[in-house]
């Protein structure tokens, strides 16, 4: 499986507390993939796909060498490298983990436990996927994300992921706008207000600061699911944790 590489060199397999959704301070162990088949300008990812031979724009105007990114991980590497952490929560991220989906259901087929995956909602797990992981957090991207429609709205993968029963949604909100589209979305895939979570757009404590308030402010006013990005507020922003 291709993973994201840690600046030390090895795999980004690390164990944290899940700092966002429903299961936000859950002790966890989180696996990152690389590769993604989309190019948020905000994401705080992007060294799993943006590329220096790539002409994606990211806000922070920096580039990666995917040969210093990606390190190739057997099954039996990641089961020895996560086998002593004391839990058994599992968390598949990315990049986009969808795109190495075959390898999850064999790692998660070789591993007890319980599995999250988070994914950005425009693949359609397989139901061997489906058999085996427990909760999916979508993020559906915005125009905010600076990606054309065409290729971050899949309506038809989000109800989907509604009708297994096993997917929250996860929207981050930078503005009113944002809001607007968010309703949209929810209304044409028909996402409930109970799997429905408003979160503010950060990339540092600073913004989150500045945004939970409106945010959260929404997701009263609406009914729906405030969610903070713990993780952001207990160690920065910075890669394995």
């Amino acid at each position: 499986m291709k993973l994201a590489r840690m600046p030390d060199g090895s795999p980004e397999i690390f164990y944290t507390l899940q700092g966002e959704g429903r299961n936000t301070g859950r002790p966890s162990v989180f696996i990152r993939s690389s590769l993604c088949n989309l190019h948020c300008r905000w994401c705080d990812t992007d060294y799993t796909w943006n590329w220096e031979d790539t002409d994606f724009v990211h806000e922070s105007g920096r580039k990666y060498r995917r040969e210093e990114q990606i390190i190739d991980f057997s099954m039996d590497e990641i089961i020895a490298a996560v086998n002593p952490f004391p839990c058994s929560n599992f968390v598949l991220t990315g990049g986009e983990p969808l795109l190495q989906e075959k390898a999850w259901v064999e790692l998660m087929g070789a591993l007890s436990g319980h599995f999250e995956v988070e994914t950005n909602g425009t693949l359609m797990p397989s139901e061997p996927f489906l058999a085996r992981i427990d909760q999916i957090n979508v993020s559906p991207k915005l125009e905010n994300s600076g990606i054309e429609v065409s290729l971050r709205s899949k309506p038809e993968v989000l109800t989907g992921m509604v009708a297994t029963g096993k997917a929250d949604f996860k929207f981050v909100v930078g503005n009113e706008g944002d809001f607007a589209e968010i309703q949209t979305l929810c209304e044409t895939a028909g996402i409930p207000g109970d799997r429905t979570f408003l979160m503010p757009k950060a990339n540092s404590v600073a913004e989150l600061e500045a945004n939970q308030n409106f945010v959260a402010a929404l997701a009263q006013e609406h009914g729906l699911n405030y969610s903070d990005r713990l993780h952001l507020r207990l160690f920065g922003a910075k890669r394995g944790v």
